[in-house]
């Protein structure tokens, strides 16, 4: 799974615009992963809205996971699913999920890391990596050091979340993660195409360093 650039909807920030249309952009602009996050809607109209993305995302072989919403998922047959610490436990999602589905954990420490691990996660995404304004209740950045200790010792897939942009890209990608999830670096931008090109771009040149350095 390519999980380079992870793209969150979020309409707010967007001003207004809809999450299909933020998909749309930043696939566009070469995203790998859409998640379809809002907290407001009803349930219809998350799944009619993931219904939408799907059909985009499969057009373009994007990865399309839903946030913290299971049952909306399994409705869209989206490629998975992202779950927070109070959420359903990811091994019942697995059991819930069809053959091959996709299972995110955002996880604050490295106990919740092996946990999520242990239990069948697909991949962990350290959040927050570094203050964020995009969640309220985030709580302080929990720095690269956590970052890189869990890409060293988890045998999955990490991700940095929160606060991460064009200024800190290099320095996540140089910590091991598997891919950057973003919210206002894309989405709250005046071209989220160009924006999303823009740290798309960014990370593959990181990928090219730190593979040159490893053949040193």
């Amino acid at each position: 799974m390519k999980y380079d650039l992870y793209v969150i909807t979020d309409e707010t920030l967007a001003e207004g615009l809809p999450s299909v249309e933020i998909a749309r952009r930043a696939i566009a602009g070469g995203a790998d992963v859409i998640q379809l996050r809002d907290k407001l809607s009803e349930s219809h109209a998350l799944i009619r809205a993931g219904r939408a993305i799907r059909v985009i995302t499969r057009e373009y072989k994007v990865l399309f996971i839903v946030n913290d919403r299971l049952d909306v998922a399994l409705a869209c047959n989206a490629d998975g699913v992202h779950l927070g610490q109070d959420d359903i436990n990811p091994g019942v999602a697995r059991q819930l999920g069809p053959e091959g589905f996709i299972i995110g954990v955002s996880v604050g420490c490295m106990e919740e890391a092996r946990r999520a691990e242990r239990e069948g996660a697909d991949y962990v995404a350290l959040s927050p990596t570094f203050s964020t304004l995009s969640k309220s209740d985030a709580g302080p950045g929990l720095g690269l050091p956590l970052l890189r200790a869990m890409c060293e010792q988890l045998s999955i897939p990490v991700i940095a979340i929160g606060g991460v942009g064009m200024e800190n890209i290099e320095e996540v990608i140089a910590a091991g993660a598997a891919g950057a999830a973003v919210i206002s670096a894309v989405v709250a931008q005046p071209d989220i195409t160009a924006a999303a090109r823009d740290l798309r771009e960014r990370i593959s040149r990181c990928r090219a360093v730190r593979t040159n350095k490893s053949f040193l």
